[in-house]
């Protein structure tokens, strides 16, 4: 006695129907792609004064100033991405007076909306490191190496 087919099984094996779009192949992100949107939604936020621990944003500023050199906008950022998931570290400055738990669960409730938004990933963790304040009266590190870089320029020319 012959069996006959379910209408489901049919569905799955007709080739008139196409496959869903999940089916077709599939997508990989790069590492650098989750840290961009990352560090761009971190931007978004008022009160942070900059991305990245004082070594990073030294070196990310002297890159800056090659000629051909782009700025990166992951600067301070790691991700680690899996096919559905991701996890973010970040490190901030933020400015003198800010409350920081208010402004850390803004940069995270922002990173984790731009990133799901745009990847489609689901972003498990988004760990925040406060790594300095920076004070009114400071001047800003990439100021003062500009400034110094420029008084050495002249004492060179006279």
């Amino acid at each position: 006695m012959s069996e006959s087919p379910t209408p489901a099984a049919l569905a799955k094996n007709d080739p008139a129907k196409p496959a869903a779009a999940e089916e077709r192949g599939r997508t990989a992100l790069a590492v650098g792609v989750v840290e961009k949107i990352a560090g761009m939604a971190a931007r978004e936020v008022s009160g942070i004064h900059a991305l990245g621990s004082g070594f990073s944003r030294t070196f990310g500023a002297m890159r800056d100033r090659v000629p051909g050199g782009k700025s990166s906008v992951g600067r301070g950022i790691k991700a680690e991405v899996g096919e559905k998931q991701t996890a973010i570290d970040i490190a901030l400055v933020v400015e003198y007076g800010v409350v920081i738990p208010k402004l850390a669960a803004e940069v995270r409730a922002n990173i984790v909306a731009a990133v799901e938004k745009m990847t489609g990933l689901e972003v498990v963790e988004v760990n925040i490191a406060v790594n300095d304040v920076h004070l009114p009266d400071e001047p800003d590190e990439d100021e003062q190496e500009q400034s110094e870089a420029e008084s050495g320029r002249r004492a060179r020319v006279q």
